[in-house]
């Protein structure tokens, strides 16, 4: 039986609703990356470290949410939190104490940030950053890196994943629009420097200094496959943006997790602003940005009673948002990073170090084509690669083998992203780590048959991802 053909025999009820969700719902989910061939896997509940589908199959939950779980699901202080603080109200029209609370913590753990507000997702963290940067500059571009992943805003929304014959050369990458439907102008104010190139990326901040607003890049790409920054790179994008006046914005949506401090904190490299959300909202919807605080005093009112417009009395920069530092996403922020210490952290990175180290070494024993990348509790496992440095050494990912070793996770009841994406919760412990490595090659030696596929790079047809009358999936 195929890999597939397994998946199919598992999941019946998951077919079911996908064909009944697609009749109202484009793809049969809201969230673009849940949608896979043959058809997603819907869940129906979680607690710890596991979740359940409709199906009833049980999996060891290594994906929390794309990292947004470090305390993995239904965590008791979280859940207690949010219980009590929706018995008094969700959302309120004014501010509330909760928001300098979990603000203050946040000032607390991380070093440079002065003043922080919050937003309701980490893509509007970044949305606001990147204007208030262009409001204290007065320049109109940003840079991002190639890989770099920053939400769904326009501005970010480039070379996210371009293709090889449109990304340019390795040392000076092209602007590529992600999709359909991103404007030239926000292509054109938007400048790609390589991940992790030192060298070629102050060459082109130089080249373009007049113009750059800020560069905003993440210390390790996560959508790009989990690729930390190598040492001195981040070092060497502070020292040069301090030179030529550009902003350095530190994208810690992802990475938040790795330390009380940020990833910031494992360099040892302060920024002018952070993006941050996932952790700070408990499993709740929340972002946030912040830093020096001369930079977010744009925020604050002036004189006059007019508090969206400067020339009365509004602040440089306005912030707006209905949901925004809504009482249930704070008051699980505060459970979630209390019980998030240093102790914590230090656990959860060591269990990240396990599955990572022992997980290579069985790869590289066995002459499997694959590898592990990442730090701390994140990870991502390739399929075709023996090395990733680079965000272009992914692609030599094959993306059939690496969609077949996901599903096969599946049917062996471990959770992970259809890229190989992962995760350590405080919920796992050394055997779940021990577990999902030896469920992880055995997945991978299932693909031995198409090694040489694998290795070259080459990809399968596509399965099948149309949904299908009702009656025949009876």
């Amino acid at each position: 039986m195929t890999v597939i053909e397994t998946y199919q025999q598992r999941t019946p009820l998951s077919r079911r609703h996908f064909d009944a969700a697609s009749l109202a719902i484009p793809g049969g989910v809201t969230r673009s990356l849940n949608a896979w061939p043959p058809y997603p896997t819907y869940i129906d509940a979680g607690d710890g470290k596991h979740l359940r589908d409709l199906d009833g199959n049980r999996y060891r939950d290594f994906l929390g949410n794309y990292t947004a779980l470090p305390l993995g699901n239904t965590n008791e202080a979280v859940r207690t939190a949010v219980t009590d603080q929706l018995r008094t109200g969700s959302v309120y029209s004014f501010s509330g104490d909760l928001e300098a609370r979990l603000a203050a913590m946040i000032v607390g753990r991380i070093a440079g940030m002065e003043r922080v507000r919050f937003t309701g997702s980490g893509t509007e963290a970044v949305m606001f950053a990147l204007r208030l940067a262009r409001a204290a500059t007065g320049r109109p571009k940003i840079v991002k890196a190639e890989g770099g992943y920053h939400g769904t805003v326009d501005d970010v929304m480039v070379s996210n994943r371009p293709p090889a014959d449109l990304a340019g050369p390795r040392d000076r990458p092209n602007s590529v629009p992600e999709m359909r439907g991103i404007p030239e102008s926000r292509v054109h104010d938007t400048v790609i420097v390589p991940f992790n190139d030192p060298e070629a990326t102050e060459a082109i901040l130089r080249q373009h200094h007049t113009e750059l607003a800020a560069i905003i890049v993440e210390p390790m790409l996560g959508v790009g496959g989990m690729i930390p920054a190598t040492a001195g790179y981040l070092q060497r994008l502070r020292s040069i943006c301090d030179e030529l006046g550009i902003l350095l914005i530190f994208d810690e949506v992802i990475t938040l997790r790795l330390a009380v401090g940020g990833a910031q904190s494992f360099y040892g490299v302060t920024p002018d602003l952070t993006t941050m959300g996932k952790v700070i909202g408990g499993g709740l919807p929340i972002g946030a940005y912040g830093g020096r605080a001369d930079l977010m005093a744009l925020l604050e009112p002036g004189r006059g009673t007019d508090v969206y417009d400067a020339r009365s009395g509004g602040p440089v920069l306005y912030q707006g948002g209905t949901f925004t530092g809504n009482a249930l996403s704070l008051a699980a922020g505060i459970a979630a990073l209390t019980q998030l210490d240093h102790p914590a952290l230090t656990a959860l990175n060591a269990h990240g170090d396990h599955l990572r180290d022992t997980l290579n070494n069985r790869l590289r024993g066995a002459r499997h084509q694959a590898c592990v990348t990442g730090r701390g509790s994140l990870f991502n496992v390739h399929i075709g690669p023996t090395t990733v440095d680079t965000f272009r050494d992914t692609r030599s990912v094959n993306a059939s083998g690496q969609h077949d070793f996901f599903l096969g996770m599946l049917n062996r009841g471990f959770v992970l992203a259809a890229r190989g994406m992962g995760c350590i919760s405080t919920e796992h412990d050394t055997l779940d780590i021990d577990d999902f490595v030896d469920a992880a090659i055995d997945a991978i030696a299932d693909l031995a048959p198409r090694r040489a596929d694998i290795s070259s790079g080459s990809d399968a047809a596509s399965t099948d991802l149309s949904p299908q009358p009702l009656e025949a999936t009876q």
